[in-house]
């Protein structure tokens, strides 16, 4: 996935969860939107350098966009969550997910289930059931473990009820974590923030959802990034 283009700054604060001030390499403060309404558990320390876009919209109060954090390790981690659907489709337009390259046809964002939800992908090909894949993004890393959430998560604890309900039905369900950052070679679901999600997620596995993680690789040119992709499944660990 190109990502937009970028320039540094350095963090000063995140507040009202939308928005950051950062200041800019001649000094000038500025106040930028921040895309994520996560917790960002370890995506943003003050001093740490961020990545931003600019929009060409008119309407936009900050124009400007915290697309990606650079921490203190030389790690990189894309705090635009909304960058993983599209990260993830285009891995699965070019079958770059084995798990489920078999599938011809994606349609994104289908409303399914009994509790008024939206399924991420819903992928369908000849002769094969249908498969309802939920992403998840995959920005908290500790110790090179990826993990998953960030936050306690009812909206994820529903969108694993509803998978398990469709597995029930007959059709293939998956929970897809897409790594957008750069610094894990294995996933566990993060139990001491979400217990509810880590067991939740445990019963629909034995239950028959599919669950793969995948781990993210940023390219860059002249030292600026601009390129992400999703490599390689990694394994769970308990």
């Amino acid at each position: 996935m190109q990502l937009p283009t970028l320039k540094s700054a350095t963090l000063i604060r995140r507040y009202k969860r939308f928005l950051a001030d950062v200041e800019l390499s001649n000094g000038e403060i500025i106040t930028i939107h921040c895309a994520n309404t996560g917790a960002m558990t370890g995506c943003g320390e003050k001093g740490d350098t961020i990545w931003y876009s600019t929009s060409d919209s008119k309407t936009r109060k900050y124009p400007q966009s915290w697309e990606l954090t650079q921490l203190k390790n030389g790690n990189m981690v894309c705090i635009n969550t909304h960058r993983s659907n599209q990260l993830t489709q285009e891995a699965l337009e070019n079958k770059k997910i084995k798990e489920l390259a078999m599938y011809d046809e994606i349609y994104p964002e289908v409303k399914y289930g009994e509790e008024n939800s939206r399924i991420d992908f819903l992928l369908k090909g000849e002769n094969l059931p249908d498969c309802y894949v939920e992403v998840k993004s995959i920005t908290l890393v500790k110790n090179t473990i990826g993990m998953f959430p960030d936050a306690v998560t009812t909206r994820g604890q529903k969108h694993l009820r509803e998978l398990m309900a469709m597995k029930k039905l007959g059709h293939r369900a998956v929970v897809f974590f897409a790594g957008l950052h750069n610094g894990f070679d294995c996933f566990k679901a993060a139990e001491y923030i979400d217990p509810k999600y880590a067991e939740l997620l445990k019963q629909a596995i034995q239950e028959g959802v599919e669950a793969y993680a995948y781990a993210g690789e940023f390219e860059f040119s002249q030292e600026k990034p601009t390129a992400l992709s999703l490599t390689k499944l990694v394994p769970f660990v308990e």
